[in-house]
């Protein structure tokens, strides 16, 4: 405010001065009359400046006054605001220490539940535990006995089993019993592993009389596959006498055993050889079939003697363990050949297939040729509905609009040559 008035007390005096200059500095004709003038202004002056400097004056005393307002209010807040602070200060304190106090009773109490549910549950354990100890010692004896039991009953099994091999000794002392047995686990094979009908048991290859145990289809396309002969051994005698060899020691009587087993390996090769490789009735090889692994491991054991029966022979020699393996590949055989006879019927389906969709072509185009005009009448059909719609509108609205809607109405006369519908 007090900035305000000097501004103004500033363009006075600018404007007295400005009118003094103007009075010096015209021409002289009147003296007495421009010296009445500035007497006159500079009394204005006068008075001008001492109501300024009066106004100034009384403009500070008010801003003093207004300052010294201001700084006791300033104080009164201070100290109000302090009280407050400190007020608030003390509640809190309170607060904190009485949620301090809570909090460590709390903690208390916890303490004593968690000690209290600590102390129950280390009884319950406890006896837990007791009673744990006391039923597993009660199953451990069980068991103890049970196995005892079982271990009495063994050792009568074993007995009776020690007796059962004396009897299968004198059971595969017979050619024909152990021939037998062997024909029957390899049949158990057959079944176990190929499809029906794929093999023939007790086959006249040959001219003669002599007949292979089992002969297996091929898997070939042809009206009369070739079979592959597959004859049961079980040289008992030569490999009982390699075991006892081996068992009591005799170098000499082992080598002389395992060379008379070679020599019986051999002669059998040669009779299946003879008997039973007629190609193209038969494949080229035949397989001799050995019904133990331990017999089968000794002969694979002697040096040469499986790849020899298979080069000079044409004998393959196949045990329990390997004779799955060759079985499951024809098996194989015959899957591939199913699935070649499955691909030629879904070829020749396809192919019949592909005509059926050549002449649905044909149809579908008819169809969409005969739906393209029947769509085309059916939009005539809803303009000449539409036409009508409008002169049965017409009948209700006033004569006055009559000849603006006969203007725009629109005849239909049907569809052109092009399928179009033309007005």
């Amino acid at each position: 405010m007090s900035s305000i008035i000097v501004l103004l007390s500033v363009a006075i005096c600018a404007l007295l001065l400005g009118a003094g200059a103007v009075v010096v500095l015209r021409p002289k004709s009147g003296g007495g009359t421009d010296a009445d003038l500035l007497a006159r202004l500079y009394v204005l002056v006068e008075r001008e400046a001492t109501t300024a400097r009066s106004d100034i004056a009384a403009q500070r005393n008010s801003m003093v006054e207004m300052e010294r307002a201001m700084g006791g209010r300033i104080e009164r807040m201070r100290t109000e605001l302090a009280e407050q602070l400190g007020a608030l200060a003390g509640g809190l304190g309170r607060e904190q220490a009485e949620a301090r106090a809570a909090q460590a009773e709390a903690l208390r109490n916890l303490a004593d539940t968690s000690a209290q549910q600590l102390a129950s549950i280390r009884h319950a354990v406890t006896e837990q535990l007791h009673e744990a100890v006391e039923q597993q010692m009660q199953t451990s004896f069980q068991r103890v006995l049970e196995q005892f039991s079982a271990m009495q009953k063994a050792m009568g099994e074993v007995r009776a089993m020690t007796g059962q091999i004396g009897d299968l000794k004198r059971l595969f002392s017979n050619v024909k019993t152990r021939g037998g047995w062997g024909e029957a686990q390899l049949r158990a094979i057959l079944d176990d592993v190929l499809p029906p009908g794929t093999y023939e048991s007790n086959v006249r290859i040959g001219n003669g009389n002599d007949v292979v145990e089992f002969a297996i289809r091929m898997p070939v396309k042809s009206s009369t596959p070739p079979l592959l002969p597959v004859d049961s051994k079980f040289p008992t005698e030569a490999y009982e006498r390699l075991l006892n060899a081996a068992d009591e020691g005799d170098t000499a009587g082992e080598k002389a055993a395992r060379k008379s087993l070679e020599n019986t390996m051999r002669l059998e090769a040669r009779k299946i050889s003879s008997k039973y490789i007629h190609p193209p009735k038969t494949v080229e090889f035949a397989v001799l079939y050995l019904p133990t692994d331990g017999l089968y491991t000794e002969v694979a054991r002697m040096p040469g003697l499986i790849d020899d029966l298979g080069r000079q022979f044409r004998v393959m020699v196949m045990g329990p363990a390997l004779m799955p393996a060759m079985l499951r590949t024809i098996h194989l055989g015959y899957v591939t050949l199913a699935l070649e006879e499955r691909t030629e019927t879904i070829a020749r389906l396809l192919g019949a297939t592909r005509q059926e969709m050549i002449k649905m072509d044909g149809v579908l185009d008819k169809l969409a040729r005969n739906a393209q005009a029947m769509s085309f009448s059916i939009e005539e059909a809803r303009r000449r509905t539409r036409s009508v719609s409008r002169k049965l509108r017409e009948l209700d609205e006033p004569e006055d609009n009559t000849a603006g809607t006969e203007e725009s109405e629109i005849e239909f006369t049907g569809v052109d040559s092009n399928g179009m519908a033309s007005g």
